[in-house]
C-alpha cells in the first residue's frame, strides 16, 4: 500500500509544477502593468523605476516565475495589491466555506443518487424510470447559476422559507442558521454531480443484474431486496470512487459560480473579486490552492479505489517493482 501511496504522490508533481508555471504565465503575460498598483501620484519617474526594479518586474519569466516558487515553498504566498493583506490569511479564512460547501454537495449527490439510480436499475423502461431519467438530463443541462436564481426567486423572496445570500445572518451565531443558508446553495452545487452519478448507476445495475452471480444468487432463493443490496449495490459503488474523483473539477468550478450566485463566503468569491480587480498574487494563491484541492480529491479517491480493489495496488506494485 505505501508503494501505491507513494507512486500516486509522484505523479502529481509534475502536474502541480506545470499548473503553477501555465497559470503564472498567463497572468503575466495578461494586458496591463502590476505597478500601477504601487504607483502613487507624486512619485517622479526615477522613483518609479526604482520601485519596479525592487518588485523584479524587469526580470524575464522564468526568473519571476523561480522567485514567486521559491517564495512560496517557504510558505509566503505574497500579499494582496489590493487590500495588502497576506493572500495565505486570506485563502485559510474562506477555504472552510468552500469545503464544507463541496462536501455537503458531494454526501448529498452520493446520499440521492444511490437509492434512484437503483430504482431505476431495477425498474427498467418504467414510468419511474423514464421520469428520473428525464429529471437527470434536465439536471446534467440546467446551468448552476439559472437554477440558483430560480431557487432564490421561489424559496427566498416568493415563499421566504430560506435566505438567499451569504453564510450567516447578521447577530445571529448558531450552526441551524450556516445550515438554513447552506441548502440552496448545497442543491445548487450537487444537481450536476446527483444527475451524472444516478444515470451511472442505473447502467451499472442493469449490467450487473445480468450477470451469472445474480442468477445463482435466485437459484439459492435470495430475495430480490437481498440481491440488489446486498450483492449488486456493492459493485455498483466501487466505481463511483472514482467518478467522484473525476467530478470533483465541477465541484471545484461550480462552487465559484455557485458562490458568486448566492455571495458564499469561500474561495469563489475571493477568486471572483480578485479577478475584477486584477489582484494578481491572490489570483495565483486561490489557482494554486484549487489545483492543490483537486489533486488531493483525485489521490484519495486513487487511494479508496486501491483499497477496495486490491488488483490496482498489486498492478502498481509489480510496475515499481
Amino acid at each position: 500500500m505505501g508503494k501505491f501511496i507513494f507512486h500516486r504522490v509522484l505523479q502529481t508533481i509534475p502536474v502541480i509544477i506545470l499548473v503553477a508555471f501555465f497559470s503564472f504565465a498567463i497572468i503575466e503575460l495578461a494586458p496591463g502593468d502590476v505597478l500601477m498598483h504601487y504607483i502613487q501620484p507624486n512619485m517622479t519617474n526615477e522613483e518609479i523605476e526604482l520601485l519596479r526594479e525592487e518588485l523584479g518586474l524587469n526580470d524575464g519569466l522564468f526568473e519571476k516565475f523561480f522567485g514567486w516558487a521559491k517564495s512560496v515553498l517557504s510558505g509566503n504566498l505574497g500579499y494582496s495589491q489590493i487590500n495588502h493583506r497576506s493572500v495565505a490569511v486570506q485563502i485559510a479564512e474562506r477555504i472552510p466555506a468552500t469545503v464544507g460547501l463541496m462536501g455537503a454537495s458531494l454526501l448529498l449527490s452520493i446520499v440521492v443518487s444511490v437509492p434512484l439510480g437503483l430504482l431505476c436499475g431495477t425498474h427498467k423502461n418504467r414510468p419511474i424510470d423514464q421520469i428520473v431519467s428525464t429529471l437527470s438530463y434536465v439536471g446534467i443541462s440546467v446551468p448552476s447559476f439559472w437554477l440558483g436564481m430560480v431557487l432564490i426567486i421561489v424559496f427566498s423572496q416568493m415563499l421566504d422559507l430560506l435566505p438567499s445570500m451569504g453564510m450567516r445572518t447578521l447577530g445571529v451565531d448558531s450552526v441551524w442558521d450556516v445550515i438554513q443558508h447552506g441548502i440552496l446553495p448545497t442543491i445548487v452545487l450537487s444537481t450536476g454531480n446527483t444527475a451524472v452519478f444516478t444515470r451511472y448507476i442505473r447502467a451499472s445495475t442493469i449490467a450487473q443484474l445480468e450477470e451469472e452471480y445474480v442468477d445463482t444468487a435466485r437459484a439459492k432463493g435470495a430475495s430480490p431486496r437481498r440481491i440488489v443490496y446486498g450483492h449488486v449495490m456493492k459493485n455498483c459503488l466501487l466505481p463511483i470512487i472514482t467518478l467522484i474523483g473525476l467530478n470533483l473539477s465541477n465541484l471545484v468550478t461550480g462552487s465559484f459560480i455557485v458562490e458568486s450566485v448566492f455571495s458564499w463566503p469561500g474561495m469563489g468569491t475571493l477568486g471572483m473579486s480578485a479577478i475584477n480587480a486584477r489582484d494578481y498574487p491572490v489570483i495565483m494563491g486561490f489557482t494554486m490552492m484549487s489545483c492543490l484541492m483537486l489533486i488531493l480529491g483525485n489521490l484519495i479517491a486513487d487511494i479508496l479505489y486501491g483499497v477496495c480493489d486490491p488488483r490496482i495496488k498489486q498492478g502498481v506494485g509489480s510496475d515499481a517493482d
